[in-house]
């Protein structure tokens, strides 16, 4: 009796040990897939942006300048590259050229002083502040198409044509290159016995863009004058301005919020796994009741004819016949009523136009209206059906005939 029981009860614990083996692989599964999860999110929100912006010469996309750089070492050009303005200014000497683009992250005190013992300085990038620190100009509304030098420079002479996406209105004993005196896209400042130059490079010098038009021929016009470049890279981390940090959300909040914060998560967490076990498998259960197709149809049937709505009804109709047409002539199920009448115009060999207000039309609005509607897709239908199955004849069978 003791091992009949027993016998009945092995298959039983037999067959709940794969379930609860499945359970727990499937938790582990979860577990590890929510794990990579957080792990890549973790590592896409810490990494940080591109190394390199635009305009820099050791970038290597589209908005870097590596191709200038390396042009300009072709030529015999030193390029010494500094992120340091410390740096940079120690690195200077005579015969020099400084490149810089837009320094916004220094004060004008250290701009003056950087630029101090340079007897050439180019900013290939620009902004309104530094056009007025610097008074040479200011900015110029439009644009121009592809435009020579026009200017007395000498070194601009062999350079061609390059077009502009920014123009500057040249301040006074500023020469303006490349344009005219309302707008130039170079300015050339020779007042103080050291040569500036400004110009909007990012769509002229950038790896992108540097072998359209003369952008190559200006660029070493500008930067290839002397034997050394020293080109500074402005940055965040080697500003001198000073600023109050912004209170953020992590600085009001007090400290022990982010823990109770994953405490919660934890325990939310928690209470799904355990939650979540006392759940077994999903048991397939056989409706008590079974509705027809044809039952749902003549529902749907009544309750349109009840509340009068010949629209409705009229658009159901178009849209089963519009579906059963697709299908006979070959069409896409998805296909508009406007391919679908055309389709059946050619298949009856009737003009095209003619059955696009049958598919397309206004809805009718009474059921005598209904009626006609659905008599004329009724007769569309079959005239497609007999035209499918009528054979083909060849004219040279009919001459044959004849």
């Amino acid at each position: 009796m003791m091992a009949a029981a027993q016998s009945t009860l092995d298959p039983v614990t037999a067959e709940h040990r794969p379930r609860r083996t499945k359970t727990v692989l499937g938790w582990g599964v979860i577990v590890v897939l929510v794990l990579i999860v957080v792990f890549v999110a973790i590592r896409v929100t810490a990494t940080p942006p591109g190394e390199h912006g635009a305009l820099d010469p050791e970038g290597r996309d589209d908005s870097g300048t590596l191709a200038l750089a390396e042009i300009l070492r072709d030529q015999g050009v030193e390029v010494d590259v500094r992120r340091s303005r410390v740096e940079a200014r120690a690195a200077i000497d005579e015969g020099t050229t400084l490149v810089m683009s837009n320094p916004y992250t220094l004060t004008d005190e250290a701009l003056e002083t950087l630029m101090e013992p340079a007897d050439r300085v180019v900013f290939l990038s620009t902004s309104t502040h530094l056009l007025n620190a610097l008074q040479i100009g200011a900015n110029a509304p439009g644009t121009r198409s592809a435009v020579a030098a026009a200017c007395d420079v000498p070194e601009f002479a062999a350079v061609g044509t390059i077009r502009a996406d920014r123009l500057f209105a040249p301040a006074a004993e500023v020469e303006g290159c490349f344009g005219d005196a309302d707008g130039a896209a170079v300015l050339i400042d020779d007042r103080g016995g050291d040569r500036v130059a400004v110009v909007e490079g990012t769509r002229l010098f950038s790896n992108a863009d540097l072998a359209e038009n003369g952008n190559a021929a200006l660029a070493l016009a500008l930067l290839g004058q002397t034997d050394r470049v020293v080109w500074y890279v402005p940055s965040l981390g080697d500003s001198d301005i000073e600023g109050k940090s912004i209170d953020t959300l992590g600085s009001l909040t007090p400290p022990w919020v982010t823990p109770a914060i994953l405490l919660l998560l934890l325990a939310g967490v928690a209470a799904s796994i355990w939650r979540g076990q006392r759940f077994g498998p999903l048991v397939a259960e056989t409706l008590p009741v079974t509705v027809r197709a044809s039952e749902t149809m003549h529902g749907r049937a009544r309750l349109t004819a009840r509340a009068a709505d010949a629209a409705h009804a009229a658009e159901a109709l178009r849209d089963g016949a519009q579906r059963r047409l697709a299908r006979r002539l070959g069409l896409a199920a998805h296909a508009g009523a406007d391919e679908v009448a055309d389709a059946a115009a050619d298949r009856l060999r009737i003009p095209r136009g003619t059955l696009q207000t049958l598919l397309a039309g206004p809805l009718p609005t009474d059921d005598a209206s209904l009626v006609d509607l659905a008599r004329r897709l009724d007769e569309l239908e079959a005239a497609v059906e007999t035209s499918a199955r009528r054979p083909t004849t060849h004219p040279t069978e009919a001459e044959g005939t004849t």
